[in-house]
């Protein structure tokens, strides 16, 4: 799901954060409101590094797949409940005379 890491010239760069480090940052991001440039070093990677990975991931693709994964999981073991499902319209008077 997630794109394969980029192929590292032998001996040179630094070793790459651990998609799951950057996966908790990005999470920890998007609950909390927090600015990318407020990210806490706690996770290990700084807020470039996430950002840059988020936008990688975004591109591939990622989010939407992880989404329909987890739809497809609650579903096979029967915790989702679509009675409560919405969804989104927009309604539009038709101008009179109008085809």
């Amino acid at each position: 799901m997630v794109p394969p890491p980029p192929t590292r010239p032998q001996g040179g760069g630094r070793r790459r954060v651990d998609d799951r480090l950057i996966l908790a940052a990005i999470v920890y991001v998007a609950t909390t409101g927090c600015a990318w440039r407020q990210l806490p070093p706690v996770f290990g990677a700084s807020w470039q590094t996430v950002h840059r990975r988020f936008t990688e991931w975004s591109a591939a693709r990622v989010w939407a797949k992880l989404y329909r994964i987890l739809l497809d999981e609650l579903g096979a073991r029967g915790e989702l409940d679509w009675s409560r499902c919405a969804i989104d319209s927009v309604s539009v008077r038709a101008m009179k005379g109008g085809t």
